[in-house]
């Protein structure tokens, strides 16, 4: 079993950074292929990025290619989403989720658990 808590919302501007974290229990995190998804309202939920077990592999959604950034820390059971040069369109509720399978997934019913969700904003 794995619990994921994520953090770092905000409301910035167009242009401006924000950096989300995801910290997990458990002692098996470093196992894990993690990604990051988000939900805007009234939209499905979309993939972001994801990051493999060992971190040597990373993948992101066109949208955010060149902007954003995941990357993990094993000793602190956390992953982060670096994302810079946000825009309105980035505005969602963005979720942390873990794999089981390690080399990582697009795909939302490939992940196993799943944090609440946090708010980013991006005002124009």
């Amino acid at each position: 079993q794995v619990q994921l808590v994520e953090s770092g919302e905000g409301l910035v501007q167009a242009g401006g950074s924000l950096r989300l974290s995801c910290a997990a229990s458990g002692r098996t995190f470093s196992s894990y292929a993690m990604g990051w998804f988000r939900q805007a309202p009234g939209k499905e939920r979309e993939f972001v990025a994801y990051i493999s077990w060992s971190g040597g592999r990373t993948y992101y959604a066109d949208s955010v290619k060149g902007r954003f950034t995941i990357s993990r820390d094993d000793a602190k059971n956390t992953v982060y989403l670096q994302m810079n040069s946000l825009k309105p369109e980035d505005t969602a509720v963005y979720y942390c989720a873990a794999n089981r399978r390690n080399s990582g997934s697009v795909y939302i019913s490939a992940y196993n658990y799943w944090g609440q969700g946090t708010q980013v904003t991006v005002s124009s």
